[in-house]
């Protein structure tokens, strides 16, 4: 299973970005799909996460309101769409998946993972 993230960027204090993330390897469908995020010194964390359907989406509270996760099935793709960025966002984001149709907020129970890609959000 290969993950490819793209999308990151620089982009100023409430301005917008979307992240996009192909999995391709084995049937997407099968799979819960999360973006999670590092920034320098920080551990990794949680940011989003969405159901195999794409019915169902999880969020951090830190960004619950302004991001949005989404998923095309038939492009196997996931996608995070993040309005209103702040500083504090800037971090290499990462998209995983688990062989499960269940969300997790823990990256321990994501067997793949993309290779990043970083969002920098300006003052």
């Amino acid at each position: 299973v290969q993950l490819q993230a793209s999308g990151g960027g620089l982009v100023q204090a409430g301005g917008s970005l979307r992240l996009s993330c192909t999995i391709s390897g084995r049937t997407f469908s099968n799979y819960a799909m999360g973006w999670f995020r590092q920034a320098p010194g920080k551990e990794r964390e949680f940011v989003a996460g969405v159901t195999w359907s794409g019915g169902s989406g999880f969020y951090a509270d830190s960004v619950k309101g302004r991001f949005t996760i989404s998923r095309d099935n038939a492009k196997n793709t996931v996608y995070l769409d993040m309005n209103s960025l702040k500083p504090e966002d800037t971090a290499i984001h990462y998209c995983a998946a688990r062989s499960s149709r269940v969300v997790v907020t823990s990256s321990r129970g994501h067997e793949y993972w993309g290779q990043g890609t970083l969002v920098t959000v300006s003052s």
